[in-house]
């Protein structure tokens, strides 16, 4: 069976209200024309939903469909030759689903035959996209994968009107880029409020899969605020809207005609649809436009903190009634949260007054405010709220830990029955060529460690938020411990809370 993976192809939705003539009933009548105004057009599509089950987005297409554009992005790259000896970017298997649709319409199937050239050779390749227009004098927004590493970007609008496109910016973190045509009183979309869509409800994509331009999907929002692996900074809306490859960078619409997000990337296991996309939010990519056109740059901030998720076990093990906030699992040091006082323990529940309701929410959180201001960050200390002011850094780079499907990674300390461990301390040689300088390195893990997932090599540090050093220290704790305990392990690069059931 074949992975499933997370591919970067959007599809654009443009939802469309029904504008219709109206019919005079009776014999030998001929059919009347009916003006029907933008407003009454905006309702229609809750009507016909009311009435069907099913909007009709027949009227928003028309009016926004104009606005969304067909984006060709060549690149020049160094192809390498495929056991048949063809030169291909990606060769394709014969056993997908979409090899001889393209080996009927295009002949030549990427990495399957053709007079391609031989190995080595630098060779033209061409991807496209999709976008749309935010503003009538040209500026245009899509996928930053789109047009990355692009020589030539091209933008065709309905009208088969092309226009060589001037990169403006780029957004890899976002994924969004910003484009500029030569060309005035172009059509624009309307954007929207994303924070104000709920799920269930219907939206609508436009956009160009495998180069059909203007195809309109539709389907309903599955979820909001997903994280997705190595996309910390984009609370993204998940959909159930057919997305498929060149849909990227295409604009998602809510029933009122309003752009809620760009879609960017679908899960699956072929390349194509398979009713898992994802939409970056709107009013984020509104806000790298906006810097991008201004300075060119994007400013985040950073805490210098890694984190992790909580979950029940863990909230037991602090005193929470329930899990939720970010649980820091190591603080830089040097960094802006070391020097606000901020300790692996900690748990973020809250920045600057707004809830942080879990560690995927709070990197976009600390991202979008300005390096250099002050913080208010609120934590859960000691079985207490504790408050503290933090001077925001500007972001580098940032890991978020992850967990095994117990919620956790570990180690520990000398022979314990109880957390079912076998440990000794670092060596000096240990401690010197790593970054730790304390803890109990884990020989032996069986029982309850086992279970958590503990295993040897870990390197336990911490027993709920106390430093340990020594095997006899360890015993005591574990013997003092309720039921549940966190331990703050290491492994490899990475520092971890595990929480462990000691029953």
């Amino acid at each position: 069976m074949k992975s499933k993976i997370l591919t970067h192809s959007a599809a654009a939705v443009a939802v469309a209200v029904a504008v219709s003539a109206g019919y005079v009933a009776g014999h030998n009548n001929v059919p009347a024309t009916q003006v029907i105004s933008p407003a009454q057009a905006a309702m229609m599509p809750a009507e016909a939903a009311a009435k069907t089950g099913v909007p009709d987005f027949s009227g928003l297409v028309e009016t926004y469909g104009p606005a969304v554009v067909n984006i060709s992005a060549k690149h020049v790259v160094k192809q390498a030759s495929n056991r048949r000896g063809s030169a291909s970017q990606v060769p394709m298997d014969s056993d997908d689903p979409f090899y001889q649709f393209f080996k009927r319409f295009y002949g030549n199937v990427p990495g399957f035959g053709g007079d391609d050239g031989g190995p080595g050779v630098d060779r033209p390749s061409e991807g496209l996209g999709s976008g749309f227009i935010v503003s009538s004098n040209g500026y245009i927004l899509t996928n930053a994968h789109v047009v990355d590493n692009a020589n030539v970007v091209t933008v065709k609008l309905t009208d088969k009107r092309e226009y060589c496109a001037k990169m403006i910016g780029s957004d890899k973190q976002s994924d969004v880029a910003v484009l500029k045509i030569d060309a005035k009183n172009l059509p624009t979309v309307k954007i929207g409020d994303p924070n104000g869509s709920k799920v269930g409800q219907w939206v609508v994509a436009i956009g160009s899969p495998y180069g059909f331009d203007n195809t309109v999907t539709s389907g309903i929002i599955s979820a909001k605020s997903r994280a997705l692996p190595n996309e910390n900074y984009t609370p993204f809306i998940q959909t159930d809207v057919p997305v498929n490859p060149g849909n990227s960078g295409g604009p998602l619409f809510n029933l009122q005609g309003e752009v809620i997000g760009i879609n960017s990337m679908i899960y699956s296991q072929t390349g194509g649809f398979q009713g898992l996309s994802f939409a970056i939010p709107i009013n984020e990519a509104i806000k790298v436009k906006d810097a991008l056109i201004k300075t060119g740059y994007i400013d985040r901030g950073r805490l210098g903190v890694t984190v992790q998720g909580m979950n029940q076990t863990l909230a037991n093990s602090f005193g929470m009634k329930s899990p939720q906030g970010a649980l820091v699992s190591s603080v830089e040091p040097g960094g802006p949260a070391a020097n606000a006082g901020l300790q692996p323990g900690d748990v973020i529940t809250a920045l600057n007054g707004v809830p942080v309701a879990d560690s995927t929410s709070l990197p976009s959180q600390v991202a979008g405010l300005s390096p250099g201001t002050s913080a208010k960050v609120t934590v859960w200390r000691d079985k207490g709220s504790k408050d503290l002011d933090v001077t925001i850094g500007a972001l580098k780079d940032t890991k978020t830990a992850s967990a095994n499907a117990n919620g956790d990674d570990s180690g520990s300390a000398a022979q314990d029955a109880r957390l079912g461990v076998a440990v000794r301390p670092l060596t000096p040689e240990e401690t010197q060529q790593g970054s730790m300088t304390r803890g109990l390195l884990v020989q032996q893990a069986q029982g309850a460690a086992a279970n958590a997932g503990i295993q040897p090599g870990d390197v336990i540090l911490a027993v709920n938020g106390q430093p340990v050093t020594a095997p006899q220290q360890l015993k005591s704790m574990i013997s003092k411990a309720g039921d549940s305990i966190a331990l703050l392990i290491q492994r490899d690069d990475a520092q971890i809370f595990v929480p462990v059931d000691l029953g």
